[in-house]
């Protein structure tokens, strides 16, 4: 494994490739799929998580990761195994990728307390090297260009989603919440619905609900 090949974290010491160390299970917890990428690589893997994953990763600490196995983001299929990597520091993940298996058992009245109050704004952001476009939940007077700005949510989350690398999407047809790492975030652009509608139909999408 390259040493350091985690920029970010490769400058704040060795806690993205730091052993996990043994852990049992504990109350409340649950394995799900992991899927990230930095500036240079897709990881793939499988944490232990309670609660929802993008709670997990504003908590800004080194999340476990088990199974690992990575490929460079241009050659995504390509995984193969990482078996030195067991922990990755948020501040290194440009995206994350959140399927339906990420989330906690809601009701449908929990995750539209959720959206509560919230305004949708379809966007596209651009997070170099990937560009990410969907729709971002913001509560009133909260323009997505805000997003830019300093906050204490490093990853907002967005819905219908398709992520791009150039014109390839990376993520599958059920994936469809794509978690924004905000320190990467270059630019935010309001876009008409009919090109989110459009894009997704391009890369094999379903329209949004």
């Amino acid at each position: 494994m390259p040493f350091g090949f985690l920029r970010r974290g490769a400058k704040r010491g060795p806690a993205a490739a730091a052993p996990a160390g043994p852990r049992g299970e504990a109350p409340g917890l649950r394995g799900i799929p992991f899927d990230g990428f930095t500036e240079e690589w897709r990881l793939v893997g499988r944490m232990e998580l309670e609660g929802r994953l993008s709670d997990a990763l504003n908590r800004r600490e080194s999340i476990a990761i088990s199974g690992v196995r990575w490929a460079p983001i241009d050659r995504p299929a390509e995984l193969t195994p990482a078996p030195g990597l067991e922990k990755v520091d948020p501040f290194d993940l440009i995206a994350v990728l959140a399927g339906p298996a990420t989330l906690p058992a809601f009701s449908e009245a929990e995750r539209a307390a959720h959206k509560l109050h919230k305004v949708p704004y379809d966007v596209a952001l651009e997070v170099p090297p990937f560009r990410v476009l969907g729709t971002v939940y913001l509560f009133p007077g909260s323009e997505p260009e805000r997003l830019l700005d300093r906050s204490t949510e490093l990853f907002v989350p967005v819905a219908d989603a398709v992520a791009l690398l150039g014109d390839r999407p990376l993520n599958e047809p059920d994936i469809d919440v794509v978690l924004v790492n905000r320190s990467y975030l270059r630019g935010v652009e309001q876009i008409d619905r009919r090109l989110l509608e459009a894009t997704r139909a391009l890369v094999g999408r379903p329209e949004p609900g």
